[in-house]
């Protein structure tokens, strides 16, 4: 069996969720950039939805660094 599978597992996870991260910072900078338009053009209505979205996304980004932390500690303890 090779003693790398594991190893080789994590490095995926991690890779991926990366990958995830990346496009929700993507899609929040949109967000921002598009909430802060309408604000500045007089539709204050659109400020609440953005800003809970976007604290959606952080919530989802914090999420996933705590899985990438702990399948990193995982493989380092292998």
């Amino acid at each position: 069996m090779n003693t790398n599978a594991p190893q080789r597992r994590g490095v995926t996870a991690i890779d991926g969720a990366l990958a995830l991260i990346a496009v929700l910072l993507m899609v929040q900078i949109w967000l921002l950039s598009s909430t802060l338009e309408e604000f500045l053009a007089g539709r204050r209505d659109a400020a609440t939805p953005g800003a809970i979205i976007s604290c959606g996304i952080f919530l989802a980004c914090l999420g996933l660094y705590l899985l990438i932390e702990r399948v990193d500690a995982e493989v380092r303890k292998d």
